[in-house]
């Protein structure tokens, strides 16, 4: 049992457990190009969010991990078979429902573990700020805490060599040989100013992979996958620590 993870711990340790930080797993349930499973975002999310809650909870910080949050938005996606949509209203309505719990027990600090590109919670957090002023609320797009191109020799943002060097460490058992996987290859935008990514609009899916990957996977190894897990949970935990113990009516210097 890990006090920290509130899916397996109890109400013997609960009902007097004081918690300066909530941390909130998300992810999604959609394909990863033919070798990942759909549950990637959701696996990444879980592990992340416990070795990283582990390493600050070992440092003193009084935490709880909610279980994950398994679907995401998918908005663009809703011709592929099976990928499970939330649309951003309905992302609003849960949150509001966990965070009003939150406020009510006296749990003031809650922080999004994102896992998914998809979500994109700073619109609905601004919103449930100004609904719950107690609260302190933010969110964490872990796979934007380091440079990838130190671990992986292929650019990429899905079911590409990250992530599939993650599932290769994590969860081997749900991969397919490599050989198996598509190229990932990404068609893109033929206005220039999509590209250059100052302007935005929603990818199609379909339109742009044939494979569903978006970055070539085949040089993933799970020793890259190991050594990434390792320096994003010390970074993530460390921010949790701090998070934790800060005082946020003196945040700034």
């Amino acid at each position: 049992m890990r006090p920290y993870i509130l899916a397996e711990t109890n109400w013997k340790h609960i009902k007097n457990a004081e918690v300066e930080l909530a941390i909130l797993p998300w992810g999604a349930t959609e394909a990863h190009n033919y070798h990942l499973p759909y549950g990637t975002d959701i696996i990444e999310a879980d592990f992340i969010a416990a070795e990283s809650a582990r390493k600050a909870w070992e440092r003193g910080a009084k935490l709880i991990v909610l279980p994950v949050i398994p679907f995401g938005v998918n908005t663009g996606q809703a011709d592929i078979q099976l990928d499970i949509n939330l649309n951003p209203s309905t992302q609003l309505a849960i949150l509001a429902d966990i965070i009003e719990v939150l406020n009510r027990q006296g749990i003031f600090k809650l922080i999004i573990l994102n896992s998914h590109g998809g979500n994109d919670f700073k619109s609905t957090l601004r919103e449930l700020g100004l609904r719950f002023p107690k609260m302190f609320l933010s969110v964490c797009n872990w796979f934007q805490s380091l440079d990838k191109s130190a671990y992986f020799d292929k650019d990429g943002d899905h079911a590409d060599e990250m992530e599939t060097s993650l599932i290769l460490y994590l969860k081997p058992e749900l991969v397919l040989p490599l050989s198996e996987a598509g190229d990932g290859k990404e068609r893109k935008m033929k206005i220039k100013a999509y590209s250059e990514k100052w302007v935005w609009a929603e990818r199609k899916w379909s339109q742009i992979t044939v494979d569903t990957g978006v970055g070539d996977p085949r040089a993933a190894t799970s020793e890259k996958g190991e050594k990434y897990f390792n320096d994003v949970t010390e970074k993530v935990g460390n921010m949790f620590f701090e998070l934790a113990k800060c005082d946020t009516e003196d945040l700034y210097e």
